[in-house]
């Protein structure tokens, strides 16, 4: 059987591991997937390097509508990254009937409806494993293995740049800035790290893990993003000798209010058991956490990003692809795991509606009375607390207090915390970081 032809969009840092790892491993490869893959086509724009690392054994071009436009190319690999450029080769891919895999989450969380509609209505797949949490095979868990189970919750550390600073920063002891340089020397944060280190990629990865998880359409402009630069050293410090670690984790959630059934989406740096698993996850890591119905708590751990952990979730996708190439459409795994006709529109809910515990650390004069009335302003708005710590940070008048709390919604702790910052032995303004037990 004539092998698949694949045309590769972008020869970057996962473009050369699909092309060698699909070349280092072709014949298990073609043994999986009932037939051989290859990569015939290569669009890069310094197309001598892209000569170099195929071993000028492929057609290579400057120009992705020609690859895309190509007649003899089955599926398209989109691994050029961005919104407007990869959109419009992904929709022309589909218009011409050809299956794409995709590693770009950017485009998916913005533009994955409209996407996922085009390809349905022309009879092709969309693969996107690659997408989120690199080599994990997340999408495919919630896709595929889960199906039988409703799922109640997905909180995952998905960005492994985060992750290794808010590491770093707690075994050394250093601060935000110092260990974002290193994170860049190192390789693991771009020249630009905003969509990492401000939540956006993450929130990307969430989306479409909130959409397959509960059969709702992708809804990235809704959720609530809020990334790890401005936490302090010390709040690392306090959290660990209060028996959590914080780490920058997407949270997506059943919930239901008081107007009916809605879905948390959020990313924000969250304090978690050190004695939960994923509390544990360190260094560049990913790792994901599926609560279900019917099978209990799952955890899926691995690496997030590089070039051949990420390109195993490529070849994967080309390799399901290939074997579902003359399957009826309308039996093939459906995108975001539900059938497009049974999707549900509930409503992602606002954050001052979420339900949830905090961390509240205040610096304070240190003087009589000052903890008779932040508890007093905490319990009139309803709010219980669970643990206090104080410390003195070095000058002798200010103290640090910090305090736990039990579950409260987020317009309660919002209207508690303005009124303590109007307190006038309150120096500053209150540090709050959400809090998941994750039981």
């Amino acid at each position: 059987m004539k092998p698949i032809q694949v045309g590769l969009l972008g020869i970057g840092t996962v473009g050369a591991g699909t092309f060698n790892v699909l070349q280092r491993n072709q014949e298990d490869i073609r043994r999986r997937a009932g037939r051989g893959i290859e990569i015939a086509m290569v669009a890069a724009r310094n197309t001598e390097r892209a000569r170099q690392l195929t071993g000028n054994t492929v057609d290579v071009t400057d120009d992705p509508f020609a690859v895309v436009n190509h007649p003899d190319i089955d599926i398209v690999v989109e691994l050029i990254g961005g919104y407007e450029l990869s959109k419009q080769l992904v929709l022309t891919a589909i218009a011409n009937g050809k299956h794409v895999v995709t590693a770009n989450k950017a485009l998916l969380a913005l533009h994955g409806n409209e996407i996922f509609a085009a390809a349905q209505d022309k009879g092709v797949m969309v693969a996107f494993e690659a997408a989120v949490a690199g080599g994990v095979p997340i999408i495919k868990a919630l896709r595929e293995g889960l199906t039988a189970n409703r799922i109640e919750s997905v909180a995952g550390i998905i960005n492994g740049t985060t992750n290794f600073i808010l590491s770093e920063m707690r075994d050394k002891g250093l601060d935000f800035a110092t260990v974002l340089k290193q994170a860049q020397e190192l390789g693991y944060a771009e020249a630009d790290p905003t969509f990492d280190i401000e939540g956006v990629d993450a929130a990307h990865k969430l989306t479409l893990m909130s959409a397959i998880a509960f059969g709702i359409p992708v809804q990235f402009d809704k959720a609530y993003v809020e990334g790890i630069s401005q936490l302090q050293a010390q709040d690392i410090r306090y959290a660990e000798q209060l028996g959590y670690r914080i780490k920058l984790l997407g949270i997506t959630r059943r919930t239901h209010t008081e107007g009916g059934e809605g879905v948390e989406l959020r990313v924000h740096p969250t304090l978690i058991p050190t004695a939960r698993l994923i509390a544990n996850v360190e260094g560049a890591m990913n790792a994901v956490l599926v609560q279900a119905d019917a099978v209990g708590a799952t955890l899926y751990y691995g690496k997030g990003a590089g070039s051949e952990p990420t390109a195993s979730a490529v070849i994967a996708d080309l390799v399901d692809v290939t074997r579902l190439l003359t399957a009826d459409p309308y039996s093939r795994v459906p995108h975001l795991a539900f059938q497009p006709n049974q999707m549900t529109d509930v409503a992602i809910m606002p954050m001052s509606e979420i339900t949830t515990s905090y961390y509240l650390r205040v610096h304070v004069q240190d003087q009589l009375g000052v903890m008779a009335d932040l508890t007093r302003i905490l319990a009139d708005a309803g709010i219980s607390i669970d643990a206090v710590l104080q410390k003195q940070p070095g000058n002798q008048t200010d103290i640090d207090i910090i305090m736990l709390t039990h579950q409260t919604r987020e317009k309660n702790i919002d209207a508690a915390i303005a009124k303590i910052e109007g307190l006038p032995a309150v120096i500053g303004k209150v540090t709050r970081i959400r809090l998941e037990a994750l039981g």
